[in-house]
Parts: C-alpha cells; sequence; structure tokens
C-alpha cells in the first residue's frame, strides 16, 4: 500500500487484519493492526492539527517569562520572584502531571476528550484577562489553563505517534514545533500590547485569546486517533520495569528542573543587565525561534541517528548553556545566547516525546506512556522554577542559580545515555 493511499482512508478504515473475529477491541498485539501510514493526507492533516494546538496552547505557556517581567513590575510589584514564579510552575507542573490522566483517556476514548479541554482553555484565558490578585492568577493561569493544556496537548502528541513510525521523529517535530512558533510571536504580541498601547493587561490577554480560536476550533475538527481504543488498565506500571524506561523518564525529570530557568528569567536577567524590557521581553520569543530549528531538524535526524541519541545530546548541550548564562553581560551576548539556548532545549522538547514512545510495545499505549513519563517528570517542573527564584533572592545574582540548573540538565543528558545500556548496540549504539 502506498503511502498517499493510506493517508486517504478515514481512521475507521484501520482494522484488525484478522477479520474472521472482530470481538470489542481491547489490548491488542501491535501485529494485528495496519502499519502506520508514515504520510499521506491524513497523516500530515492530524501533524498539522496538533501544531495548531500546540502553538495555541504551549506557545502562550512559553511566554510566561514576560508574564513574570510583567507582574514584578506591576500588577505583582510586592511579591518576591519566587513566589511568582509558582504560577507558571504549577501551570507546567499540572499540565505534565495531567497526563498521567489525558494519556490514558485518549488510548481509551480517542480525541472526543480534547474537545472540552479546548473550550476549557479558551474560558481560562477570557478568565485571565480579568485577574487581578495573585490567587486569581494561582488558580486561573496555574490550574485551569494547566489542566485544559494537559488534556490537549499529550493527545495530539500521542496521535500523531500513531500516524509515523519510520518518521515519527520528524512528524512530532512538526508538531512540537507549533509551541516554539507560538513562543516567538505571543511575546511579542502581548509585550507590544502591555508596553507599547493603551490596551493594558486585560485586553492585551482576551486579544490573544480571540486570535486562538480559529486554530483551535480547525485542530478539533481534524485531529483523528488512527488506532482503536483499548480497555485494559488505565495505567501501566508494568512499564517501569523497563529499564530503559526509567532511566529515560529519570533524565526527563533532571532536565525539566535545570532547562526551565532561562525560560522563566532571561528577562528579568536581561533588566538586571541594563537591557530595555520590551528588547528583554523578545529574547523569549528569539529562544522559541531558535527553538523551532531545535525541534523540526533533530527530528529528522533522530530518525536516521537514533532517538535516544538525540534526546541524551540535548540534555547535555542545554546544561552547557545553562551554565554560561551569568557570563554573558551585554545585549549582543544574550541574543546569541539565546538563539543557542533556543536549538539546544528544542532537541529536548522533540527528543523526549519521540523517545517515550519508543519504549512502548503497542502503539494503542503511546499516550499512556508518554502520559506517565511526562507525570513523574512534572514534580521537576513544579519545583524548579521557585527554587531559581529562592537562589536569586537569596545570592542577590545569577551565578548560583545558573550553576545548579546546568549541573541538573547536564546530569539528565548523562541518565538519558546510560538508558541506551539496555539495548541492542549499547551505549554507542544507534537507537
Amino acid at each position: 500500500m502506498s503511502s498517499s493511499e493510506s493517508g486517504n482512508e478515514s481512521p475507521s478504515d484501520f482494522k484488525p487484519c484478522d477479520t474472521e473475529k472482530a470481538p470489542e477491541v481491547t489490548q491488542t498485539d501491535p501485529a494485528t493492526f495496519e502499519k502506520a501510514p508514515d504520510g499521506g493526507l491524513r497523516a500530515w492533516l492530524v501533524a498539522a492539527a496538533g501544531f495548531c494546538f500546540t502553538f495555541c496552547c504551549l506557545g502562550i505557556t512559553m511566554c510566561f517569562g514576560v508574564f513574570q517581567q510583567y507582574y514584578s513590575a506591576h500588577m505583582l510589584r510586592d511579591e518576591s520572584p519566587d513566589k511568582i514564579a509558582w504560577i507558571g510552575s504549577i501551570a507546567a507542573f499540572i499540565q505534565f502531571l495531567a497526563g498521567a490522566v489525558s494519556g490514558p483517556l485518549f488510548d481509551r476514548y480517542g480525541m472526543i476528550i480534547t474537545y472540552p479541554a479546548a473550550v476549557l482553555y479558551i474560558l481560562g484565558l477570557m478568565m485571565l484577562s480579568l485577574c487581578t490578585k495573585y490567587f486569581h492568577f494561582i488558580l486561573v493561569q496555574g490550574l485551569v489553563i494547566g489542566i485544559s493544556t494537559s488534556m490537549i496537548q499529550l493527545p495530539a502528541f500521542a496521535a500523531a505517534s500513531q500516524f509515523f513510525d519510520k518518521k515519527r521523529g520528524a512528524a512530532l517535530g512538526i508538531v512540537v514545533s507549533g509551541s516554539s512558533i507560538g513562543g516567538v510571536v505571543f511575546p511579542i504580541a502581548f509585550s507590544k500590547m502591555l508596553n507599547d498601547s493603551t490596551l493594558g493587561f486585560g485586553w492585551s490577554v482576551r486579544i490573544m485569546a480571540f486570535a486562538v480560536i480559529p486554530l483551535v476550533i480547525f485542530a478539533s475538527l481534524t485531529m483523528r486517533a488512527r488506532l482503536p481504543p483499548r480497555k485494559t488498565n488505565f495505567l501501566l506500571p508494568s512499564a517501569f520495569k523497563d529499564r530503559k524506561y526509567v532511566c529515560l523518564v529519570a533524565g526527563l525529570a533532571l532536565m525539566f528542573l535545570g532547562m526551565n530557568t532561562p525560560i522563566y528569567f532571561l528577562p528579568t536577567y536581561a533588566v538586571s543587565k541594563g537591557v530595555n524590557p520590551v528588547l528583554a521581553s523578545y529574547l523569549i520569543a528569539i529562544v522559541n525561534g531558535s527553538s523551532t530549528f531545535g525541534r523540526i531538524i533533530p527530528g529528522f535526524l533522530a530518525d536516521k541517528l537514533g532517538r535516544f541519541n538525540v534526546f541524551a545530546c540535548g540534555g547535555i548541550f542545554t546544561g552547557i548553556c545553562v551554565l554560561c548564562l551569568s557570563s554573558v553581560d551585554s545585549t549582543p551576548g544574550l541574543v546569541v545566547y539565546s538563539i543557542f539556548f533556543g536549538i539546544s532545549s528544542g532537541m529536548i522538547i522533540s527528543g523526549g516525546s519521540t523517545a517515550l514512545t519508543v519504549c512502548a510495545k503497542n502503539p494503542q499505549d503511546f499516550g499512556t506512556y508518554m502520559g506517565m513519563g511526562m507525570a513523574v517528570a512534572s514534580v521537576s517542573v513544579l519545583i524548579g522554577p521557585p527554587i531559581n527564584g529562592a537562589l536569586i533572592e537569596k545570592y542577590h545574582g545569577y551565578t548560583e542559580l545558573s550553576i545548579f540548573s546546568g549541573v541538573v540538565c547536564l546530569a539528565g543528558g548523562v541518565v538519558a545515555a546510560i538508558s541506551k545500556t539496555s539495548m541492542p548496540g549499547g551505549i554507542l549504539g544507534r537507537s
């Protein structure tokens, strides 16, 4: 069957190959299903829908550095940096922790779970525009937006994974790149509306909400699961008996603990070095724009050189970049730094998603494997930014912050590389 023929089939066309028996689908041997089409109209439409979802949801999440800088200077100026950082860290924590629910729900029910989540996400943005107090931001930006984003992002990754096998790294790179491109558009637009207009915070957020509605509708109507749902255990604890999966999740957790430092604190660090606040906000856009290349190009390379290899290299390169943060003190240097950090951190985001699916023996379990792994790693996302904020407040500088975050991110890359020892070819193999 050609790729184009496969791609024109609807999801309902993918049935068990053994047509003599057609019982209710349960956990099934992957050999009983058609192979992933690895291309075609339907497959690439699913990837495009995933791109739109991540552009709208993760793109806004990834510009929290702009929110952090604005809250510190205006709406929450009486609060400490670590306390403000809790808003973004809770959102990211819930976003990944809830993957333990959204991943298995996708495997059981398909993309239908994203419909109420999409409505909740838009509602959350509208509610955010009305927030004025610290606990308002915790409830809305932390909980409501965090939960709705999780119920969208994991199903988008898992659905695209079902349609691709040999090209899975490239496809997921395209899906995840939506967040980095959104991370370019939204920080620039949001900063412009806040600093160069009379719109104010409320209407700036509402305009972003109205802007994402058409893309969310398109993605909701286009995204599909290829495989029938599975009806077995909600979670798969047996996955944690797999050494490579355990090492991979541990490495991801360490990387998440260290890599978010520039994402959250680069604008405030730049302002402390005398950079204009508007330009400081643009640094996040530069990071996210560079991250597009770090997500798509390594995705193609992962399909050729090994998905674990690219993921481990991403952790090591990002750790080195974070270690160098406090050594950069000029505007041109910060721009160059943002480019290199964006490329290396993008390798972690796309590489981690792809590597987690490699551990699943059955494509029906992609969502569950990704959700459980992200849920474990979510603890790092929760505690990382507040720890960084506390280090800034205690030492009144960024040196200790960059050392701590850089070392743990490097350690994550090493642990991810160790996971290859249980795979054919060992640590030097192409896997």
